[in-house]
């Protein structure tokens, strides 16, 4: 049998080596690229159409959960597992609706990690045993308030307000996105609306609470 082809995504350069000598260890599994936001590993899955990315969820430029929602309309084929350290319902449960097939702690074991690979190889869906109680717990709940307030945005303008609290200014985005200065700030103009917040701080306020980014960024 063919082996299982993943592309691993973290910002982290010592995690990706870490990961990438425990897949070293797992028969029939192999690493193919490995990306440092989520924006090179769309670039990645493009070039390489492995079957699984390890998606980390917090990167810099695109984080992980808005690259899964890229990756589940353009390239569909490729399935994603989210690792992240946190298993708060509501991480999981945006995840999932943006299209992730596996979602696995951080702190989890290599066996737990080579069991998820293989499973969503398969077409299956892969939850840590951690995680598990919580997302039964979250859907029993109905949607938490902080995935109905990601679902007010687009992905482009989820996008931009990563790029804006990430510090970057309307020229900058307009460069990286390849667009016109005039549409990012059609773009703002429209989340801020959305969100009913009228400054940059808020904004990175906003961005930090639904963990678009990170507070160290």
């Amino acid at each position: 049998m063919k082996n299982i082809r993943i592309i691993i995504a973290d910002d982290h350069g010592l995690v990706r080596a870490g990961l990438r000598s425990l897949v070293k260890e797992m028969a029939g599994i192999e690493v193919v690229a490995e990306a440092a936001d989520g924006r090179e590993a769309l670039r990645l899955v493009a070039t390489h159409h492995p079957q699984i990315v390890l998606m980390d969820i917090m990167m810099p430029e695109l984080n992980g959960l808005d690259a899964t929602a890229r990756l589940a309309a353009s390239a569909p084929e490729t399935r994603v597992i989210i690792l992240s350290m946190n298993s708060a319902a509501e991480y999981v449960l945006q995840a999932l609706r943006s299209g992730a097939a596996g979602y696995v702690l951080k702190e989890s074991g290599p066996t737990e990690l080579e069991q998820a690979i293989h499973a969503v190889a398969r077409g299956e869906m892969f939850l840590s045993a951690a995680v598990s109680k919580h997302v039964v717990t979250g859907f029993l709940k109905g949607s938490s308030s902080v995935g109905e307030s990601g679902e007010r945005l687009t992905t482009r303008q989820r996008e931009v307000l990563q790029l804006i609290a990430e510090g970057n200014s309307t020229k900058q985005i307009a460069a990286k996105l390849g667009i016109g200065v005039k549409t990012i700030e059609t773009h703002r103009m429209q989340l801020m609306d959305a969100l009913d917040i009228h400054d940059v701080a808020g904004l990175v306020r906003y961005a930090i609470r639904t963990g678009i980014i990170h507070p160290d960024r």
